[in-house]
């Protein structure tokens, strides 16, 4: 398995205080690789060692098996950025901005078409102070874009869209990794990383506290799921015997059967095996936003 990243027991501090502390994670090439975490956790700090814009106080970074502390001026040819923080001359239209970074480099995507992909190609007249938050934000993402990065930077990407534009930067970016680019996305959005994440690491005072595939850390860290049907019958004790069953519980007309695992398959089985299909059955399984609260809230940094 090729790795775009790999990172060992990175640490970065600034006097005592220490911002990341024995970070090690592996990204897979072609793969959309989430970091999410509070305010103050770690996330931005350890990707901009990870694009060498920081050194690391110690351990290992390798990008496309790059050193980013010694090797910065190559890697940064060879990927994308999108700041948090990022800015433009405010006097700078969006074409000579969008025309020079292309300039800079001798392979690279026509701007023009990235402009229309990122929905921009009509304010292209207009200067960066003129711009809306969100088109500011889809400029930006674009110049990350413009060179054909093997691995692109993403923080914060969606920004100031409004919903619709975010599910469009949401089909733009699983088309970004179509085209074999590696995304390293940091959001505060849990629907985003959920959506378009194969794996997500969760910091938590410098450090990772867990990382899996969204829907392994859904499984292993969620909150019970509950199963919820209306029923006549009464009858209901059967429902406690099932595997993963925790509660069984009335209210009025709707039975609500709490559990874990693969309760809802269970529940199902046995309501069919019964002879009994309630057209309304729903389960109610936590968000990556339930167990990303129950990590930051409760987990100690390991």
């Amino acid at each position: 398995m090729n790795h775009a990243i790999t990172v060992q027991t990175l640490r970065k501090s600034y006097g005592d205080t220490v911002a990341v502390e024995d970070v090690s994670f592996e990204v897979v090439q072609n793969e959309i690789f989430g970091i999410i975490g509070p305010n103050g956790s770690g996330k931005t700090t350890t990707v901009e060692c990870l694009q060498g814009l920081r050194d690391a106080t110690s351990g290992t970074v390798r990008v496309l098996g790059l050193d980013p502390g010694r090797q910065g001026d190559v890697l940064r040819q060879r990927i994308g950025t999108q700041l948090q923080e990022s800015a433009l001359p405010d006097r700078i239209k969006v074409w000579e901005a969008l025309d020079l970074f292309a300039a800079a480099t001798p392979v690279h995507r026509e701007w023009r078409e990235l402009a229309e992909e990122w929905g921009i190609f009509h304010r292209r007249d207009a200067a960066f102070a003129n711009l809306s938050g969100g088109e500011r934000q889809r400029l930006l993402v674009a110049l990350a874009l413009i060179r054909n990065p093997e691995v692109v930077f993403l923080d914060e990407m969606t920004t100031g869209l409004d919903p619709v534009a975010r599910r469009v930067a949401w089909s733009l970016i699983e088309a970004v990794r179509e085209r074999g680019a590696t995304i390293v996305l940091v959001t505060h959005f849990m629907d985003e990383a959920q959506r378009l994440c194969d794996r997500v690491a969760v910091f938590k005072d410098g450090r990772i506290v867990a990382m899996d595939a969204p829907a392994e850390l859904m499984l292993q860290h969620g909150q019970e799921r509950t199963v919820t049907f209306s029923a006549e019958s009464d009858d209901l004790a059967w429902l406690s015997q099932l595997p993963d069953v925790s509660t069984v519980e009335r209210r009025g007309s709707q039975v609500v059967v709490g559990g874990t695992g693969a309760v809802l398959a269970h529940v199902a089985a046995e309501l069919v095996a019964r002879g009994i299909a309630p057209r309304d059955l729903r389960v109610d399984i936590p968000s990556l936003e339930d167990v990303y609260m129950n990590l930051v809230e409760e987990a100690p940094a390991e």
